[in-house]
């Protein structure tokens, strides 16, 4: 017996044994590889899907948000009762566009408020009578002040006439702007003929119809007068603070945005306070994280599910070929060439399982980023470990019915 020379299994004897294992049932082999497919091409799907996503997080950050910067009025009274007689104050000094344009980056700002009248009447005839809230004429209209600078950091578009300017600001000018909504419902549709609005009985001359505008979108539903003749006329902003708004050069806001209340309030800059654009890298990385985070736990459970698929049908191919493992082991096979033999089959499986998944989430990301018009982004981590993660679900789910197939004893075996 010294003499007989111990058995050998080859690699090449190994993965033809393998195979022949494979496709002696293809149609249990493709349904087993399914759920290492799913999984797999959900793991890459999942993280390509998100790195487009985020990116295009950088690329769709609205230039409108990126170039706009606030400053908020915190010391701003709110003691007013309408009618600009109490004790309301305004913490931004006269010359806020003149100060606001000397700061490097600002391209225009100024200040404004919402007119300090409850319940205006707005009509566009003196001798009309509109009750507030009926809904007819300009009863439901509400009065804003903005300084030219506020106005053309506003970056209206214009139906019809012009913007009031610095002229009208310096003396007080009784002249406004209307927004389209506001204009329809006075119906004024031209400026040519010099029309006239009354508020509460003051009137003032339209000079021009805005059909739309990049910033303060409220301002469409009222008319717009200098913030000096509002202050003149109605007094300093009362139900909510003023505020100044500020367009700036792309990539200057954050910088304007620290330097604007001292650059405004040099005495007290606490009274103020800027609001710069969200940061789109902190933006991009928070929805990279909650979609990664969401996705990849639906990823793990597919690939769960295709490992305990992988094991059953291992398991179940042991207890079919049990009349084969004890012929082979008759024949001189030994116990670790039975368990290689079913944790290659079973690593083949989800290798190939994990190939085949892998162009799958590589063909939805490119598929999905092509229909939006995105820029397709695929991170080498996400994709090349894909196959290799296929591989060790398919061995880790073959490993127990590998383990028992190499216990099962020739003799009771060939009984079988």
């Amino acid at each position: 017996m010294s003499g007989i020379r111990a058995t050998r299994l080859t690699l090449r004897d190994l993965l033809a044994e393998a195979l022949a294992g494979l496709v002696q049932r293809p149609g249990r082999s493709v349904l087993t590889m399914l759920g290492t497919v799913l999984g797999v091409g959900a793991f890459v799907a999942v993280l390509g899907l998100t790195s487009t996503a985020t990116g295009q997080i950088g690329k769709s950050f609205s230039l409108l948000q990126d170039t706009t910067v606030t400053v908020d009025d915190l010391g701003g009274a709110s003691t007013g009762d309408g009618t600009g007689t109490g004790r309301a104050r305004m913490d931004f000094p006269p010359d806020t566009d003149a100060r606001l344009a000397r700061l490097n980056g600002v391209a225009d700002g100024g200040v404004w408020w919402t007119v300090p009248l409850r319940n205006p009447v707005i009509s566009p005839r003196a001798d009309v009578t509109v009750e507030p809230g009926n809904g007819s004429g300009g009863g439901d209209l509400a009065l804003f002040a903005a300084s030219p600078g506020a106005l053309r950091a506003m970056q209206p578009t214009l139906a019809t006439g012009r913007l009031y300017n610095d002229f009208h600001q310096r003396r007080g000018e009784h002249v406004c702007l209307l927004g389209s909504s506001a204009a329809r419902l006075l119906g004024i549709t031209r400026v040519d003929n010099r029309p006239a609005v009354f508020v509460n009985g003051t009137a003032y001359t339209v000079v021009g119809l805005v059909s739309d505008v990049q910033r303060l979108p409220q301002t469409l539903l009222g008319m717009v007068i200098p913030s000096s003749t509002a202050l003149n006329t109605y007094g300093a902003p009362a139900d909510s603070p003023a505020q100044a708004v500020i367009r700036t050069r792309p990539g200057a806001a954050r910088l304007i945005a620290r330097q604007a209340a001292t650059a405004l309030r040099p005495d007290r800059p606490e009274l103020l306070k800027a609001v710069p654009p969200p940061d789109p890298h902190a933006l991009r990385d928070q929805v990279s994280t909650d979609l990664s985070g969401l996705f990849l736990v639906l990823a793990a459970i597919c690939l769960v599910v295709g490992a305990v698929g992988i094991a059953n049908t291992t398991l179940v191919a042991v207890l079919e070929r049990t009349g084969e493992i004890g012929l082979r082991r008759a024949l001189g096979a030994r116990p670790r060439h039975i368990t290689a033999q079913f944790l290659t089959e079973s690593t083949a499986l989800g290798a190939l399982g994990g190939l085949i998944g892998t162009s799958v989430g590589v063909a939805v990301v490119v598929a999905t980023a092509l229909a939006r018009h995105w820029t397709a982004v695929l991170e080498p981590y996400a994709v090349l470990p894909a196959p290799l993660i296929g591989a060790l679900v398919g061995f880790a789910a073959g490993l127990y019915p590998a383990l028992r197939a190499a216990r099962i004893e020739p003799l009771d075996a060939l009984r079988r």
